[in-house]
């Protein structure tokens, strides 16, 4: 999965994940993408800083992008960084809980039958539906490589436990 920060014309800014940069392109040709302040589709992306894991699995600090910015009166201490650091991870767990939460409320788990039931609704086979299920990771290989738009359901800490 890889997020961009993307823009749309009237200059709003929001980010998205997708599965990967082919499949942005992929939905960006389609004008599939909109802003969720103004619903444009005229979106690109945005310049972005990129995050470095550690071997440690803490994120390396990167330099922000290049732009006039007002100095800032003090600077944060370690303490406050950590504790902003684990906000951010406490609020991303929480939307990706609540993506996950809402594509199994709306969507049909089709279980093991994953693979032919998205082959089918992508070749026309059968009508277009959401739904979800279980894919080997070569299955979900094949289904990219075919052009069948998929994407892992998020997986959070906890529920490994």
């Amino acid at each position: 999965m890889i997020r961009y920060t993307l823009r749309c014309e009237a200059g709003h800014e929001f980010e998205s994940w997708f599965q990967s940069s082919s499949a942005y392109e992929q939905q960006e040709r389609r004008h599939l993408i909109n802003c969720p302040n103004c619903g444009s589709a005229k979106v690109e992306r945005a310049i972005m800083a990129p995050r470095i894991v550690s071997r440690k699995g803490r994120e390396v600090p990167q330099p922000a992008p290049a732009a006039p910015v007002e100095p800032a009166m003090t600077e944060p201490t370690a303490g406050e960084s950590t504790s902003l650091m684990m906000a951010q991870e406490r609020e991303l767990r929480a939307k990706l809980k609540e993506l996950r939460d809402h594509i199994v409320r709306n969507a049909d788990n089709v279980g093991d039958r994953f693979p032919n039931e998205a082959r089918k609704m992508h070749y026309g086979d059968i009508e277009h539906r959401p739904i979800y299920g279980e894919a080997s990771p070569e299955e979900a290989r094949a289904l990219i490589d075919e052009g069948v738009e998929v994407s892992p359901l998020p997986t959070l800490p906890e529920d490994r436990n």
